[in-house]
């Protein structure tokens, strides 16, 4: 795994009876910028949750490189998070640094000062006593942006992170993003904008519950592969 940080071998994923991927094989080259595309079900938050650990494969192998699992950090579905709960920005902001603070060390100064800091690059410097329940979509995503800040990981992971966002966040976030992967950071991240794809993710990963196409973005997204996608999560070839 000389170049590459995730490895997938003759991988299918899904739950009990149900295959949601089958035969993933390719790999994620460290410090790759990817675009995971596809129709509704092909499989895309699957393969995530795959990677992250939370989902074992029913077959075949998927392969991390040495210490990558302790360098990953993912930003969810905003549907998947309660906003409900009784939780300010801050504090939602701080849980990224639980990897180096833990359950019983004291909250230093310096770990008060990222958070500050990451509040602020993502624009919401004044909003760390704000309950995430009063916060926009376009203001949660960016204090999971800043979340990930903390997080200070390798590897990231983001499923739909631009979702129901205005584009003055977009394009902040994305930013940000690239910004990441310019630091050699490996970055994957679900999307649907195939136009945000083809100006921004130099490789893709069209996924139909099944591997259509890996690799180059300009070669990924020909008409063809995108045709083919969707007659195969509509059931016709399958």
């Amino acid at each position: 795994m000389a170049h590459s940080i995730i490895e997938f071998d003759q991988v299918s994923l899904g739950w009990r009876d149900r295959v949601a991927l089958r035969d993933i094989t390719g790999s994620f080259a460290r410090g790759s910028l990817t675009a995971v595309i596809g129709p509704n079900g092909a499989g895309k938050s699957t393969l995530v949750k795959a990677i992250m650990g939370t989902l074992s494969p029913l077959r075949g192998q998927i392969r991390l490189a040495d210490g990558a699992r302790s360098e990953m950090a993912c930003l969810p579905q905003v549907g998947e998070l309660d906003r409900d709960f009784p939780i300010n920005v801050y504090d939602l902001v701080a849980i990224g640094a639980w990897r180096r603070v833990g359950p019983w060390r004291r909250f230093s100064a310096a770990e008060h000062e990222r958070v500050l800091q990451a509040l602020e690059t993502v624009g919401l410097a004044d909003f760390g006593t704000r309950t995430v329940g009063t916060l926009s979509g376009g203001q949660l995503q960016r204090a999971l942006f800043a979340r990930l800040l903390l997080h200070d990981a390798r590897i990231l992971l983001l499923d739909e992170p631009f979702a129901a966002v205005d584009r003055a966040t977009t394009d902040d976030l994305m930013a940000l993003l690239q910004t990441w992967n310019e630091e050699g950071r490996t970055v994957i991240t679900v999307l649907h904008d195939l136009e945000m794809v083809r100006a921004s993710f130099p490789q893709s990963l069209l996924l139909a519950g099944q591997v259509v196409a890996w690799g180059d973005t300009q070669s990924v997204l020909m008409p063809e592969n995108l045709h083919l996608a969707r007659h195969l999560c509509a059931g016709d070839y399958l």
